[in-house]
C-alpha cells in the first residue's frame, strides 16, 4: 500500500466521513438480512455527531482517508457498549477490525467504571462473530428482532490494568 494506517480519536469533523463509510459498510449486512432500513443505514448526521460526543469514537486513516471506525460508551452499570465497528470493504481481511477493537477496548480500560465489554452482531455475520470470539468475547444472549435477523450479544470482562494493545 505504501502508507500505514493510523488510528486516532474521532471528532465531530469526522462525522460525515464516518457516516458515508458506515452506509457503504452496512450494505452487505442489509443484503444478508434483507433489511435496508436498519439503523446504521438510516442514522442521521446529527445523531452520529451526538453519538461521537457521548462516548469514545475512533477512526483509522490511510493517508487522509477514513477507512475504518468504531465507537461506544460506558453505561451506568459499567458495561462498555462497543458499536458500529466498520472497515472499508477494500481494507477488510488485513487485521484492521481487530486493531480497532483492541484500541477501543484500551480506551475503555482507562475508565475505572468499565467492568465489561459488550457488542452485538447478526447471527449470520460469520466474519464478525469469528473476530469477536477470537478476541475473547462469548455469547451471552440472542434476540430475534425480525423475521430474518437474530441479534447475538457477546461480552467479555475488562481486565483492570492487564490490557496492552498494539494499535
Amino acid at each position: 500500500m505504501g502508507m500505514s494506517v493510523t488510528i486516532s480519536a474521532a471528532g465531530a469533523q469526522d462525522a460525515e466521513h464516518i457516516l458515508k463509510l458506515q452506509y457503504l459498510c452496512f450494505q452487505s449486512e442489509a443484503e444478508l438480512y434483507g433489511d435496508y432500513g436498519m439503523e446504521p443505514l438510516t442514522q442521521s448526521l446529527d445523531d452520529l455527531k451526538a453519538e461521537i460526543a457521548q462516548g469514545h469514537a475512533l477512526v483509522a486513516r490511510l493517508g487522509g482517508e477514513v477507512v475504518a471506525s468504531v465507537r461506544g460508551r460506558v453505561d451506568a452499570g459499567g458495561t462498555a457498549r462497543i458499536s458500529k465497528l466498520i472497515v472499508h470493504p477494500r481494507m477488510q481481511g488485513h487485521g484492521l477490525g481487530g486493531r480497532l477493537l483492541d484500541a477501543i477496548e484500551e480506551r475503555f480500560a482507562g475508565e475505572p467504571s468499565a467492568k465489561r465489554f459488550q457488542l452485538f452482531t447478526g447471527h449470520r455475520s460469520e466474519g464478525n462473530l469469528r473476530l469477536y470470539r477470537s478476541r475473547g468475547y462469548v455469547q451471552v444472549s440472542s434476540e430475534q428482532v425480525g423475521p430474518r435477523l437474530t441479534l447475538v450479544t457477546l461480552e467479555k470482562e475488562a481486565a483492570a490494568g492487564a490490557y496492552v494493545a498494539s494499535a
